[in-house]
């Protein structure tokens, strides 16, 4: 692929489109888990007491849920990735595709006709 290709698959307003929701649900997605992990070690460092007191009665404590909370938060997050790249950005990946293989083979067949006339 040349320069001028690239730059026609870059401006492809379906490539724009993928690029751009893409990067909208994976700051979406880290934006959440950056606020809820700091927010659990702002408890950490500022309110102690919370996470050590018991909330059933016995030796179990709030930090053992919240921390494991987060950890399946994570994976959570990591699903609904999975789950709107797998149904959305599939799609749209595919119908950009179609058009990149459209402008190569005129590229292509462009080249070609060229060497046949000279």
């Amino acid at each position: 692929m040349d320069e001028v290709q690239v730059e026609r698959i870059l401006q492809n307003p379906k490539f724009k489109e993928m690029v751009s929701r893409k990067s909208k649900l994976s700051w979406t997605l880290t934006i959440i888990m950056l606020v809820i992990y700091v927010s659990f070690m702002l408890l950490v460092g500022y309110n102690k007491e919370f996470l050590m007191s018991s909330f059933s009665g016995g030796v179990t404590t709030w930090g053992i849920p919240l921390g494991l909370g987060i950890i399946v938060l994570s994976f959570v997050l990591c699903g609904v990735y999975s789950y709107i790249a797998n149904n959305t950005f599939d799609q749209l990946s595919a119908e950009a595709m179609k058009e990149v293989e459209a402008i190569t083979h005129q590229k292509t067949s462009a080249s070609q006709s060229n060497a046949n006339q000279g």
